[in-house]
């Protein structure tokens, strides 16, 4: 299935802007801008990760709503 095509893991309805590249739970992989930020807000966010739309939407997330601060690292291909 081609990255377009792909749906986010979560909701199965948006598309995804960041993969987890140690998930927890192999079937929850990737997730949509909504879903992402909800992890963040809720205190779980994604640690080891790659943006999947070139753009470093899912660090910018990080750096808005992320209180914790943890070191966060990006997965390069």
């Amino acid at each position: 299935m081609g990255a377009h095509r792909r749906k986010c893991d979560w909701c199965g309805s948006g598309t995804p802007i960041v993969r987890d590249m140690d998930p927890v739970n192999p079937d929850y992989q990737y997730w949509c801008e909504e879903c992402a930020r909800a992890l963040i807000i809720k205190g779980d966010p994604i640690e080891t990760y790659r943006e999947l739309e070139g753009e470093p939407i899912y660090g910018r997330l990080l750096d808005e709503h992320c209180a914790l601060k943890r070191f966060y690292s990006f997965a390069t291909a």
